[in-house]
């Protein structure tokens, strides 16, 4: 079983909504599979059918949110530190060609948010960034065409 990599906010998200979807959604969508139920024929009850999808969307989700926790590696940022990029560096660095300067923090899969600056570790950036240091130079290859960035601060909050 592979475990997922994850920051400490990661896991208290994942569970907050797991426990969100199993207290406030999962009651919600039962009564309003009973309440479409009472409606009388469900072959032709478009109310029924709607929350039965929701439930097995719901059900679903749970299902994947508990694998996740449960194969969770929880890492501690407060524990790291060091020049060298890895899971949970904050990495600032300056693209070569137009000097535009960019932030990114890696983190695991089921936290990566681009427009909050989080990428996931598997991303083609982070692949490219781990095991390098200030100073260095970076070559990534995305889908938008291949850039160069130079690497001029790491750190670990």
């Amino acid at each position: 079983m592979e475990k997922v990599p994850m920051t400490t906010e990661g896991y208290a998200m994942l569970t907050e909504e797991l426990k969100n979807r199993t207290s406030v959604e999962r009651p919600r969508i039962i009564a309003a599979i009973s309440e479409a139920r009472a409606h009388g024929d469900l072959s032709e009850n478009a109310e029924y059918h709607a929350a039965k999808e929701q439930q097995s969307h719901n059900e679903g989700r749970i299902s994947e949110l508990e694998d996740k926790l449960g194969r969770a590696e929880v890492i501690d940022l407060s524990k790291l530190d060091g020049d060298t990029i890895k899971f949970g560096a904050t990495v600032t660095m300056i693209d070569e060609d137009t000097e535009e300067e960019k932030t990114y923090k890696i983190v695991g899969d089921v936290e990566a948010d681009v427009s909050k600056g989080k990428i996931s570790i598997s991303s083609p950036i982070a692949r490219a960034l781990i095991g390098k240091s200030i100073g260095d130079s970076v070559e990534v290859t995305t889908p938008g065409g291949t850039h160069a960035y130079e690497v001029i601060k790491v750190q670990f909050i």
